[in-house]
């Protein structure tokens, strides 16, 4: 058995207990977990391996395909532009990106992108990944699509195609690929570990992900009309093709950043300090502020659970993720577990990142384990 590596507050033994037992169990493979209180860094654990043979331990070097955390990084992307000024929340999207009008979205805004509700929730059938490979041909078949549902009044999550949504305005306000982007204007300041993508260089320290076990979905019987069926096949993604090299070298927003839980905690730490991280500054209060602006809370029409949406992240709704408590805290995850929570009262980001993938849509019985964990010390030492 690999041992976990780190360092941990002793205020947070627990926490360390639970992640111990879940790598020595096998119910982890491989993962990572951070907690940044205000700049002091009281979690920084790693361990087990990076293969399901477990011949590769998992160091503190090994990223990951981190899913829909990778959204988080994107939101981050879009709310920088919004703070310069560059972008405004309530513009309709096309006044950035024209072509973006077409079939009835002249009225979509920059805010519902953001918060899930523009009515664009995937590709239009017929869809398959490697049409989230082509950047351009994708994000044209986006900007011609009607809406789902009127935009605005519902959310759907967008599952594969929040990326190139987000990533075309970023690309046309600025010139610069979303990839680019992230890299020169978010990692490398803040000296983080995590990409879009992966380059090549770096596949040697990637732990492959392990697909979860098969969703208890009958398609079927829902039917093709079915906006949940065409939301989560538009298009359908097996998790194996994380693993290969068509998707490391993509540019998808939504779904194929790389990183660990230092790196995505080293970048969403900056809405839980304040906008800026160890004098590196991306965002001012007033643009932290408008991520509470909640812009959705129902059933999600692509998910089919109650949720409730800001600009760019989930706000807590304790009837789905009851583990995440109330108040100032915005938050998102991954396939399979992975989760970003930033709390900004308490100026605390708490990042999990893994390689074996769990069942369930948000969340995981693991994550939700060490997120109770953290607060029940917190409770504890108050």
């Amino acid at each position: 058995m690999t041992d976990v590596q780190g360092h941990h507050d002793r205020r947070f033994d627990n926490v360390r207990a639970a992640f111990e037992q879940n790598v020595a169990s096998g119910e982890e493979l491989g993962a990572s977990l951070v907690l940044d209180i205000d700049g002091d860094v009281a979690i920084d654990l790693w361990g087990g391996y990076r293969d399901p043979a477990r011949t590769t331990p998992w160091d503190e070097h090994t990223i990951t395909n981190v899913w829909s955390t990778t959204k988080t990084v994107t939101s981050l992307a879009a709310l920088i532009l919004v703070d310069r000024g560059d972008l405004t929340l309530t513009a309709p999207v096309a006044e950035y990106w024209p072509e973006f009008a077409a079939n009835g979205k002249r009225d979509v805004e920059i805010r519902h992108l953001l918060s899930h509700t523009s009515g664009v929730a995937a590709l239009d059938q017929p869809a398959v990944v490697e049409d989230l490979y082509d950047w351009e041909n994708s994000t044209a078949r986006l900007a011609a699509q009607a809406p789902w549902w009127e935009p605005g009044t519902a959310s759907g999550y967008h599952v594969t195609n929040f990326g190139h949504l987000i990533g075309e305005v970023v690309r046309r306000v600025t010139g610069k690929t979303l990839k680019r982007f992230v890299a020169e204007e978010i990692t490398g300041p803040l000296g983080a570990d995590f990409q879009i993508g992966a380059a090549e260089r770096d596949w040697g320290r990637i732990a492959d992900v392990v697909p979860p076990p098969p969703a208890q979905i009958d398609f079927a019987a829902l039917g093709a009309d079915n906006l949940m069926v065409r939301a989560l096949t538009g298009p359908a993604v097996d998790a194996n093709v994380a693993n290969t090299p068509a998707w490391r070298r993509a540019e998808i927003g939504a779904v194929n950043g790389h990183g660990n839980a230092r790196s995505v905690a080293r970048v969403l730490s900056v809405i839980a300090r304040g906008g800026s991280v160890d004098g590196v500054r991306l965002l001012g209060q007033d643009t932290i502020d408008l991520i509470f602006t909640e812009q959705a809370n129902g059933v999600d029409l692509g998910l089919g659970i109650p949720l409730r949406w800001g600009v760019g992240y989930g706000l807590p709704r304790q009837d789905t993720i009851p583990w995440i408590p109330d108040g100032r805290i915005c938050f998102w995850g991954g396939w399979g577990g992975s989760m970003i929570i930033m709390d900004v009262e308490r100026r605390m980001t708490i990042s999990y990142v893994m390689n074996k993938m769990a069942p369930g849509i948000i969340g995981s019985d693991r994550s939700a384990t060490y997120v109770t964990a953290v607060y029940e010390a917190l409770r504890r030492a108050a």
